[in-house]
C-alpha cells in the first residue's frame, strides 16, 4: 500500500486511488457530529449558491457552513461542532459548505474512492481502507482556509498511516499540543462567538465514531456523504 500525502484543492485534484480529504478543523468533525445528531443525510457543496438551490429542493434542510470561519448569513449553523451538539437533527437534511473541506470533496474527481477524513473517525476510516486493499491511498491535508498548511490535518494524515501501518509517530500528547500551535485560536476570546475552546477538544477527540464518511458524487455536480458503519 503506497501512501501519498496532498494538499488543498490541488491536492484534492491529484489523488488517486483511495482519497482521505482531511478537515480536523473543522468540516469532516461537524459532519460526523451531524449524522451522530440524527441527520437523515448530508449534502456536501462548494458554494452558498448551491446550498441555497439544495434548500428549495430538500424542504426539511438545515444549511450550515463558514467563509472566514464565520457562519454564512442566512444559514441555520456555522462550522462548530459545539453548535451541532446542541441541535436538533433527527431526520433532517444537512447541508454543508466550507472553505476548505467541502472543496476539497467537490474536487476529487480522478479518486476511485473519496472519504472524509478526522481525528474523530480516523480508525473507522483505517480499516475500512484495509478492507478496500488499495494500492494507493492518497491522504489530503485542506488546511487552512485552503491555503496554509495545517497542522492538524497534515498530523490526522499521519495518524491515518500510522492505524495503516502498525506505526506510532502520531500521539495523544502531539495531538493534545495543537492547542498551542494550530489550534490556539480555538482559544482567543475574540473568536469565542463563532470558534469556542469546545470545538478544539471535540475535534481533537480520537475514534470517538465507529463510521466513516463515503462521499458519492450527484448528478447535479454535489457530493452526498454517505455513513457506513463498522
Amino acid at each position: 500500500m503506497k501512501f501519498k500525502i496532498l494538499e488543498f484543492v490541488e491536492g484534492a485534484r491529484q489523488a488517486r486511488g483511495v482519497a482521505v480529504i482531511i478537515d480536523v478543523f473543522r468540516a469532516f468533525s461537524v459532519a460526523c457530529y451531524a449524522f451522530d445528531a440524527g441527520a437523515s443525510r448530508i449534502i456536501a457543496t462548494g458554494s452558498v449558491e448551491n446550498a441555497l438551490q439544495l434548500r428549495n429542493i430538500f424542504v426539511n434542510a438545515l444549511l450550515a457552513g463558514e467563509r472566514d470561519e464565520r457562519k454564512i448569513e442566512g444559514f441555520d449553523f456555522g462550522n462548530s461542532p459545539t453548535e451541532i451538539i446542541q441541535a436538533d437533527l433527527l431526520g433532517k437534511t444537512f447541508i454543508h459548505t466550507t472553505t476548505a473541506g467541502t472543496q476539497g470533496l467537490v474536487n476529487a474527481t480522478q479518486a476511485d474512492v473519496v472519504l472524509t477524513g478526522s481525528f474523530v473517525n480516523a480508525a473507522a476510516v483505517a480499516e475500512y481502507i484495509k478492507m478496500l486493499r488499495p494500492s494507493v491511498v492518497s491522504l489530503v491535508a485542506m488546511g487552512y482556509r485552503a491555503s496554509v498548511s495545517a497542522e492538524e490535518d497534515l498530523l490526522c494524515a499521519r495518524y491515518i498511516i500510522d492505524l495503516l501501518s502498525g506505526s506510532c509517530v502520531v500521539t495523544d500528547e502531539k495531538i493534545s499540543a495543537l492547542m498551542y500551535t494550530s489550534g490556539r485560536r480555538f482559544f482567543d476570546a475574540a473568536n469565542s462567538a463563532f470558534s469556542p475552546p469546545s470545538d478544539f477538544f471535540l475535534c481533537t477527540m480520537k475514534n470517538r465514531f465507529n463510521f466513516v464518511l463515503k462521499a458519492a458524487r450527484r448528478d447535479d455536480e454535489n457530493i452526498s456523504l454517505i455513513k457506513t458503519e463498522f
